[in-house]
């Protein structure tokens, strides 16, 4: 994994305070290290670039006073209404401890269900996984190439190599549905559709006294 400079300064405007930094391009975060948690701010620009990346890195951040520490972009929060970054947390990576984080998906080729018409539902965007600092990977491929309309792929159908993934096997990370028109042919839409039919009018005979007066008639 490529190491990434990220430069930091200790940060003293808190709470509502540290809407201020937003006016200089810079946003506020927090260096989580164990118990210990520094307040810091960085250029918005860097922050937004490697939350666009869709990747994970590890980054050697630098502080204002020269110290250098390892750590993971973990988390960026963006404003809903208009896109800006309003906080970041970097979790501090200690040499020779195993860390626990969250690795995204990037799905690789074109399913041949979509081909017949199926639709590619993706699920899961990220697998939590415990590693050694030097073994997190950027992201974790999918390739969905040979899947089929009803094909899907769990993720106990992959692995990645020096991790142990957290998440729950039987968990579907993609799957390829059937179109509508598919969807209606099924025995179970037919079975429904059959239900909501009306029932035909009972077709009632005469009655064995009817039949007799009848007779008496003639």
């Amino acid at each position: 994994m490529k190491e990434i400079v990220l430069n930091v300064e200790n940060r003293t405007l808190m709470g509502k305070k540290a809407k201020r930094l937003f006016g200089e391009k810079k946003v506020p975060g927090v260096f989580y290290l164990g118990e210990e948690n520094v307040s810091v701010q960085a250029d918005e620009a860097p922050i937004r670039s490697l939350a666009r990346s869709h990747t994970t890195h590890l980054l050697k951040v630098k502080f204002q006073d020269g110290k250098e520490k390892r750590a993971i972009l973990n988390d960026v929060q963006f404003d809903p209404v208009f896109g800006s970054i309003l906080h970041f947390d970097l979790h501090g990576v200690k040499e020779g401890q195993r860390i626990t984080l969250q690795i995204p998906v990037q799905l690789v080729g074109t399913p041949k269900g979509a081909k017949d018409g199926g639709i590619l539902q993706h699920s899961i965007h990220r697998i939590k996984i415990q590693c050694d600092p030097d073994s997190v990977p950027e992201h974790i491929e999918v390739n969905i190439s040979e899947l089929g309309i009803t094909d899907s792929i769990h993720i106990k159908d992959i692995k990645v190599e020096g991790a142990k993934i957290l998440d729950n096997p039987e968990s579907a990370i993609v799957t390829v549905v059937p179109p509508p028109s598919l969807k209606e042919e099924t025995p179970e839409a037919a079975a429904e559709a059959a239900a909501e039919q009306p029932a035909e009018p009972e077709v009632i005979g005469k009655s064995k006294k009817a039949e007799g007066e009848e007779e008496k008639e003639e």
